[in-house]
């Protein structure tokens, strides 16, 4: 089976492979897919990596990922700079603007607390967050994933902000649209009957 495989190929699986939600077979299809395909589709696909790499950094303001610093949302003077949604990844800050229902600005941790995996408060972009929340913020609305990490990840900035004099709120939380009682977890149910409105 030795040499069945040719180095190069094994180095491109083993390169998707080291992507997240990318396993062995999967590695495998996609080099095996780009070997078959017309040589323009891999040559794209390397200088789309070349350019992603060299093009992009961390916005000064909010750290998140821009081609300019401060990046186009930090910089939108009609966006309220006053209120400030935490998010763990730049990914989330995607989610929350396909709602078009905020127009605040952002904080990227890059993160969350997660001692399991060597991960503290200051490998995160909460310090930043407290100088940040210095001057004239409002609000700061603390929106990491519920879970263990994200809650504890809460809990430290609300510690860290407690005294600014900013309203420190959290994303409400509770049963999906479409969801059937039976099929919804514990945890989510308790924080649904907790957070109930009024009708």
């Amino acid at each position: 089976m030795r040499g069945a495989v040719p180095e190069p190929v094994t180095k491109l699986i083993e390169a998707f492979s080291a992507l997240p939600g990318v396993g062995p077979k999967t590695a495998s299809r996609l080099t095996y897919y780009l070997l078959r395909a017309p040589e323009q589709l891999s040559l794209n696909l390397s200088e789309a990596l070349r350019v992603l790499k060299s093009n992009t950094m961390l916005c000064e303001v909010c750290f998140n990922i821009t081609v300019d610093s401060p990046c186009p949302i930090c910089k939108d003077s009609k966006r309220n700079q006053r209120m400030i949604a935490v998010v763990e990844e730049p990914l989330d800050v995607l989610a929350i603007e396909r709602t078009g229902s905020y127009d605040g600005v952002y904080h990227v941790l890059h993160g969350v607390i997660s001692p399991v995996n060597g991960v503290g408060p200051d490998d995160l972009k909460i310090r930043e967050l407290a100088k940040r929340v210095g001057g004239d913020v409002l609000e700061v609305i603390v929106a990491t994933n519920p879970g263990l990490e994200g809650d504890a990840t809460a809990m430290y900035i609300h510690k860290a902000l407690t005294g600014q004099g900013v309203k420190i709120t959290r994303l409400a939380r509770g049963l999906p649209m479409g969801g059937d009682l039976e099929y919804v977890d514990v945890v989510t149910l308790m924080r649904a009957l907790q957070g109930r409105n009024e009708l």
